[in-house]
């Protein structure tokens, strides 16, 4: 996928962002325990995108899904771990289209010497948008919005990869909370509907779409 920031972001580069990941291993099928205790029939892993042309390349799709999104931004943040080389990879993305964006991360514990400090990168400054890969309870969006705050800056969004679209702590989503807690977008690659979708139009991939199916049915919120 070539990105580009004038293209409009639609269900087929879903559909290519969720066969990029089955291929690279980074979303799986199988009985998969979260960290709500439940049992999940896949699981997705951006730790797994490892490489420099699968990092290129998801790079690239959050961007698109991003401009899509429509969130106005200055810079990105992207909390430690996950979000370091996300951040990084959709900087790098953004400026292969032309558009030079700055980026910060911050360190898990504060640096005393050198530097200093816990953020690393560009100074956090105007509007924020935070990446991850995935919202589970919404602890790394709080305190990157607390940091983000703390320096003078504003939290204007979040861009994830997947949003799993099932039930946190209320009748809500994770996303759905954070975004009503926070008072702030969230955007995501892909989604719970679109995993259901393209296992709909992969035939030899059958015997997972029931369990996928199943498990919405059970634990899934309303758009």
């Amino acid at each position: 996928m070539m990105f580009n920031t004038a293209q409009n972001f639609t269900e087929k580069h879903t559909e290519e962002f969720i066969k990029f990941s089955i291929n690279k291993n980074v979303l799986r099928f199988g009985e998969f325990k979260t960290k709500a205790g439940r049992l999940s029939p896949y699981f997705f892993n951006a730790g797994l995108f490892n490489d420099g042309i699968s990092l290129m390349k998801l790079g690239e799709f959050y961007a698109a899904a991003i401009s899509k999104s429509g969130i106005e931004f200055d810079m990105l943040f992207g909390p430690a771990y996950k979000g370091i080389t996300l951040a990084a990879s959709i900087a790098i993305a953004f400026a292969a289209a032309g558009r030079n964006i700055p980026y910060a991360y911050n360190r898990k514990e504060a640096k005393d010497h050198g530097e200093g400090g816990t953020i690393v990168g560009a100074p956090l400054q105007g509007r924020v948008l935070i990446i991850d890969d995935v919202i589970s309870a919404g602890t790394s969006v709080r305190e990157s919005v607390k940091m983000i705050k703390a320096n003078g800056a504003v939290a204007c969004g979040v861009a994830i990869a997947i949003d799993r679209q099932e039930k946190g702590l209320s009748e809500l989503s994770a996303v759905q909370e954070v975004m009503q807690v926070n008072n702030l977008p969230v955007c995501a690659i892909a989604n719970l509907n679109g995993l259901v979708q393209y296992l709909k139009n992969q035939p030899d991939m059958a015997q997972y779409l029931q369990l996928v199916q199943n498990y919405r049915s059970q634990y899934g919120v309303a758009d």
